[in-house]
């Protein structure tokens, strides 16, 4: 199993290898955007409740949404192997257990979704961030991008089109990235919607970064619901490439 799984992982890191400088310096972008206009501009007249700058509180927030899009997108190349390329035929034709694929590719991807976050951690601290890096928060960030790469692999197993991967950016992760607990806190939102947006994945690596960050109690309860969701979606996109086999 575990041979299998670093069969699949290492043909994507050989990819990524070739293309790690590109793929830095396109990871760049989006983060400095976030830092110059939020951080510096509209930041300097936010104070967060709790005090601390809201650029404090908006890296770990920016941290969070980066590794669910790098994760997911780093996973949705599946969708045109199986639909377009039908390339990933070789995999269902190779000697390898099926689950061990799933892990493959979601382990390629979180270390994609790390790089990127390391790269973020390291401009946040040039714009003058404060916040704690321990192995807890390490592991949440990991936790995170399997989550999502997770969400990614199955999507690309279910999904008949592009249009439809399309879809999953625009009315999933795009309402995410601004909604759970990213750039402001949920409290802000009317009750019913708080309740809904807290019971996404993304608000819950929000404020485990977040208070982990400031160093706060680790709260196992978030925890538990990134790892639930974790196993959820390694089930379904097991079982979907299983399928797929047959």
């Amino acid at each position: 199993m575990l041979a299998d799984i670093w069969t699949v992982f290492w043909r994507d890191w050989t990819v990524l290898k070739h293309r790690m400088t590109a793929f830095i310096l396109s990871r760049m972008v989006a983060p400095m955007l976030y830092l110059v206009a939020f951080g510096w501009g509209l930041g300097r007249n936010i104070q967060p409740t709790g005090g601390g700058s809201y650029i404090d509180f908006l890296v770990p927030g920016i941290l969070a949404l980066n590794s669910m899009n790098i994760s997911f997108n780093s996973v949705t190349p599946v969708h045109a192997e199986r639909v377009y390329h039908k390339s990933i035929e070789e995999y269902i034709i190779a000697p390898i257990r099926p689950f061990a694929y799933v892990v493959g590719k979601v382990l390629a991807a979180v270390l994609r979704g790390m790089i990127s976050s390391a790269i973020i951690i390291a401009l946040a601290y040039a714009f003058g961030a404060h916040f704690a890096i321990t192995p807890v928060f390490i592991l949440v960030l990991m936790l995170n991008c399997a989550v999502f790469a997770g969400i990614g692999f199955a999507a690309a197993m279910y999904l008949g089109t592009y249009e439809q991967m399309g879809q999953v950016n625009t009315y999933i992760l795009l309402p995410m990235s601004f909604l759970c607990g990213t750039f402001f806190s949920t409290r802000a939102l009317p009750d019913a919607l708080r309740l809904a947006i807290e019971c996404l994945p993304l608000t819950h690596t929000s404020y485990l970064l977040r208070g982990i960050g400031s160093g706060a109690e680790v709260s196992m309860i978030s925890v538990a619901v990134l790892a639930a969701y974790l196993v959820a979606v390694l089930l379904i996109s097991g079982k979907a490439f299983v399928n797929l086999r047959r």
